[in-house]
């Protein structure tokens, strides 16, 4: 357990979530894409990803059970998030035997596409009539996606904006996806040994961070132009994903 408890790794695990604490707390940005911005070019995916687990399983859960929607939002997505839950293990089947610089190069892509709709912010038509049949296709594809990649928005979250949920019932419906997949990334790291005693009291040990972060960002939140912050993060992310392609055909 002592080898991977040393300064530099807990030293970069601290500021990593601190920093996505604060823009979580902040602007209301998802945490796993800026933990893996941060860890995944330096300790590899497979190893951000696990690491990722509790601090968004924590996060999640309040944030999925408090808004009074709960019901609902199940009773429109539980075929959305079954299929979620198939996609995450197969995705993670995928990972487990997949070089991890390959799949870096695709993350990389994931947060430029990821970062570009963000800044430009296009409205996905809504599924209508065919909501029953393109849930479930999307769930799953989105789920592969963050068994492969450690993120779900494209296309999961770009997707679940288009369905017309209120903007309180979109928070909630937010949270429960995310605490649903992350539940489901832990069980599928775990079954391929990817989530080790070690690796989940690390992950254990980020909530620390995330929540100081998270305090941080909520409390100077009034002081911080969202729309320059959101630009210049996104930007930073482009750059980040750039770096991650180069890397994985370097």
């Amino acid at each position: 357990m002592s080898s991977i408890w040393t300064v530099e790794v807990i030293g970069l695990v601290t500021l990593t979530f601190l920093v996505a604490g604060f823009v979580k707390g902040a602007v209301g940005l998802g945490i796993p894409v800026v933990a893996l911005a941060f860890m995944a070019p330096l300790l590899g995916l497979k190893f951000a990803m696990a690491v990722i687990i509790v601090p968004c399983i924590v996060a999640n859960v309040w944030q999925g059970l408090v808004g009074g929607h709960f019901r609902d939002i199940m009773r429109r997505l539980w075929t959305y998030l079954a299929a979620g839950c198939v996609g995450t293990w197969i995705g993670v089947g995928v990972l487990a035997g997949t070089s991890g610089d390959l799949l870096l190069g695709l993350l990389g892509v994931v947060l430029c596409v990821y970062s570009t709709v963000s800044l430009l912010r296009p409205q996905i038509p809504p599924p209508g009539e065919h909501e029953a049949l393109y849930s479930p296709v999307v769930g799953v594809v989105a789920g592969a996606m963050f068994g492969m990649t450690g993120t779900f928005i494209v296309p999961g979250i770009l997707y679940l904006q288009a369905l017309g949920f209120g903007r309180d019932a979109l928070v909630q419906a937010m949270g429960v996806t995310f605490a649903t997949i992350t539940v489901a990334l832990a069980v599928s790291f775990t079954s391929r040994n990817l989530f080790p005693a070690d690796i989940a009291l690390l992950s254990a040990y980020a909530v620390a961070p995330t929540g100081a972060g998270w305090l941080l960002g909520w409390r100077y939140r009034a002081g911080i132009s969202e729309a320059q912050f959101r630009k210049l993060f996104f930007s930073a992310l482009v750059v980040v994903g750039i770096y991650m392609m180069i890397q994985a055909v370097v």
